[in-house]
């Protein structure tokens, strides 16, 4: 294993950050030392620490915005939403936490009371994902920490920089160092921090595989909480839309906003055989006109880069695969520069391939599927071990209701793009994109766990049943 690790910006090439591979046994170490002092004390208190780290990113939205852009390739104007992201999470999580959390008092029998409230499960791992290494991350540490947990985080290998930078404002803020630890490094460095005895729960947003591959690590550690948040096939269809330009406008935002890196992006329009030909052309003269540059290009790009030069190669592979097998490039997926992971959004009919792949392509790859009526267009949309977003576009109320009762996904949309999650609500899904721990407003719920006390002041007890008279008792001894 390699002793550093060196970021680079996927537009331009150049080095962006080096650091030194870190020591998971270490920095678990540090954060289990750390958590009884923080976890003791008051919610108040480190609910106003959390509230301060807000300001304080708020205070250096640009500089944050702009590491963002450079270490991922999105553009200036996508990385400034993801820093407000991060500000909103606080507020967001503090009334998830008085919500889902709250402490409560009911009547029990003979006078006692139950008390209901919540635990921190202690020192929680964090992995994050390269696609928003703030927001993401930050959206499983806020909870966490509000609950009176410690956390050591392991930014993706490929964005660390922007790991580093979000540790430094919560400490910057007042978090103590040792209740938020960074820790950097590859695959063999995420193995290892999973595997240490001394975490008691893991927090992952990534892709499917490596989620099942935790799965089947903890899987004789049912004592730790797991918490999954992985990705999507998601199926965007488009039916009856009586207004064609915002149909495609909604099919552009979902398949290629973030150049189409996005967990919840529609890899898959699906559509009305012999009434598709005007939203398809709709899709494909917008597409045309989307701007595919630097993040500090002017004038501004919609999508940058993918993440790095093999995930481009990859994506090129995939979608010359499909084409092998039937499908017809309706706009190919063209590489802008030779040596950098630019991409042009594509678009690919995939009616006729007989046995379609159902991976998650993470990149700027629309597939369309022609059916010939809705109940094909249900089956269609439900053909995937996947099961977090879905969007219908078009239709009456009675078909969305219809949409919504037999489409298994954990987001369903209606007239709204797929990626349109809102950050006040669940989000996590079904299948393979998920172990049933909703993120988001519910990240509260795999942050603590509850506790149930019955409690009485005086000291009562008494056996009903079962005792023998004290008088017969006697008699027999007698």
């Amino acid at each position: 294993m390699a002793d550093s690790l060196i970021s680079f910006e996927p537009a331009t090439g150049e080095r962006l950050w080096e650091g030194r591979v870190g020591d998971a046994g270490a920095e678990v170490a540090e954060a289990r030392a750390a958590w009884a002092d923080w976890a003791s004390r008051p919610l108040t208190v480190r609910v106003e620490t959390l509230r301060r780290f807000a300001n304080v990113t708020r205070g250096k939205l640009e500089p944050f915005a702009d590491l963002i852009a450079r270490e991922t390739g999105k553009p200036l104007w996508e990385a400034r939403t993801e820093v407000e992201a991060v500000v909103n999470k606080v507020d967001i999580s503090v009334a998830a936490y008085g919500e889902r959390t709250a402490q409560r008092r009911l009547e029990g029998a003979l006078g006692a009371r139950v008390a209901v409230r919540h635990k921190p499960h202690g020192v929680l791992a964090v992995f994050g994902p390269y696609n928003f290494p703030a927001h993401l991350p930050n959206g499983h540490i806020v909870p966490a920490l509000i609950a009176g947990n410690a956390v050591v985080f392991k930014p993706s290998e490929k964005t660390p920089a922007v790991g580093d930078f979000l540790v430094s404002l919560y400490h910057e803020a007042g978090v103590p160092e040792g209740v938020v630890r960074c820790l950097h490094g590859g695959a063999e460095t995420g193995k290892a921090l999973a595997a240490q005895p001394d975490i008691d729960g893991l927090l992952f947003t990534g892709s499917a595989r490596a989620g099942m591959a935790l799965h089947r690590q903890f899987a004789d550690t049912p004592h730790k909480i797991l918490a999954l948040e992985l990705g999507g096939n998601n199926p965007l269809v488009v039916w009856d839309a009586p207004d064609i330009h915002a149909a495609a406008v909604i099919a552009v935002q979902s398949a290629f906003l973030s150049a189409g890196q996005r967990c919840t992006a529609a890899r898959r329009l699906i559509v009305r055989d012999g009434g598709h030909e005007d939203l398809v052309a709709a899709i494909l003269k917008l597409s045309d006109r989307l701007i595919v540059d630097h993040p500090h290009a002017n004038p501004a790009p919609f999508m940058g880069p993918v993440i790095d030069n093999d995930a481009a190669d990859q994506l090129q592979e995939a979608f010359l695969d499909l084409m092998g097998k039937g499908g017809r490039a309706l706009k190919r997926l063209d590489r802008v520069s030779d040596d950098r992971p630019f991409l042009t959004p594509a678009v690919i009919d995939v009616t006729d391939v007989a046995q379609r792949p159902d991976v998650e392509l993470f990149g700027p790859v629309l597939q369309i599927i022609r059916v010939p009526d809705f109940d094909a267009a249900l089956a269609e949309a439900n053909a995937t071990r996947y099961g977090l977003a879905a969007s219908l576009v078009g239709g009456s109320p009675q078909l969305y209701d219809r949409f919504w009762a037999n489409t298994r996904a954990g987001v369903i949309n209606w007239n709204k793009p797929t990626n349109g999650a809102p950050s006040n609500a669940p989000f996590g899904g079904v299948g393979l994109s998920g172990n049933h721990r909703p993120s988001a407003y519910y990240a509260a719920d795999y942050c603590a766990y509850p506790v149930t006390s019955s409690e009485a002041e005086s000291v009562r007890a008494s056996i009903g049943v079962g005792l023998r008279d004290p008088q017969a008792a006697n008699e027999l001894e007698g």
